[in-house]
């Protein structure tokens, strides 16, 4: 039988376990309480500075030194075709790049080198990539300074490597069963990959494409390198015309003097939470999409 002083000892183990436990909890949800204050308190103070600001006028009009007709189109049009150049760039070098390492590219030193580098890139800072494309790109075309189809190769470079680490990591959760069923019943290893474990592997490398754009479309240094600082008073007609986009759009306005930009500032950043969101709504529902068929 257990004697009374150890009965003692376990209940007051238990109770100091409890305890720590209820500090734990108690930590964890101020953490979150903080957070979401601190989310809501700038969500608050930039729709109120910015809703007044949000017309069809601004959202139709570009770049201009007066504040009462300076819209976000021009910004918003170059954008889009930045992030289109980058999607385009990034995603299938990134997929097929990642399902050579995973699946086919023989394990050796070599191989090892270019897992380390890729790792390493990833946590690169982006004004590097910024320098990279200006020394690289622009000395190529020196006459599309400043235009999405440079600012696009500029940020896939950057985007590219998070992409690959998170096909890598999607290829390889794939069960190993999948591979042996499909070659047992004669598929080749590219039917392998390409039928059976890229349709299961695809909504985690769909995840790895949103954070990379995410991370994309809100980038600024890089940009600013290439000259996507310049004042554009019109939107761009293509992919190597003289453009702006909305993170520089936003840094430019907030640089000015007069007060009149601070409401196009924060309608500006309306505008980016906006466009991010459906970028991110549409690239979950194409991964749930995918999900459900499979």
């Amino acid at each position: 039988m257990n004697s009374p002083s150890h009965q003692q000892r376990i209940v007051a183990h238990l109770a100091s376990r409890h305890a720590a436990e209820r500090r734990f909890r108690a930590l964890g949800f101020f953490s979150v309480a903080l957070s979401a204050l601190v989310l809501g308190f700038l969500l608050f103070t930039i729709l109120r500075d910015g809703l007044p600001g949000l017309d069809w006028g601004f959202l139709t009009a570009s770049d201009a030194t007066d504040p009462a007709k300076a819209g976000i189109w021009g910004a918003l049009k170059g954008s889009m075709m930045t992030m289109a150049v980058t999607l385009a760039l990034a995603f299938p070098v990134g997929v097929f790049a990642a399902v050579y390492l995973e699946e086919f590219a023989p394990k050796n030193r070599w191989t090892e080198l270019i897992e380390v580098s890729i790792n390493n890139l990833a946590a690169v800072p982006s004004i590097i990539f910024g320098l990279l494309g200006l020394a690289v790109f622009l000395a190529l075309f020196p006459n599309w300074r400043s235009a999405p189809l440079i600012g696009g190769m500029t940020l896939a470079l950057m985007t590219m490597p998070v992409i690959v680490i998170s096909g890598r990591n999607a290829i390889k959760a794939v069960p190993p069963s999948i591979r042996d069923a499909a070659l047992a019943i004669g598929a080749s290893p590219v039917q392998t990959v390409f039928h059976h474990v890229l349709p299961l592997a695809l909504p985690g490398i769909l995840t790895g494409t949103i954070i990379g754009m995410a991370r994309a479309l809100g980038e600024t240094a890089p940009l600013l390198m290439i000259g996507m600082k310049a004042f554009v008073a019109t939107p761009p007609e293509g992919f190597t015309s003289p453009s702006s986009v909305l993170p520089v759009q936003i840094f430019l306005w907030s640089d000015e003097i007069d007060r009149g930009f601070v409401e196009r500032t924060s309608a500006a950043i309306i505008v980016l939470l906006a466009f991010l969101l459906a970028m991110n709504g549409l690239a979950i529902y194409l991964r749930n999409r995918f999900e459900n068929r499979w």
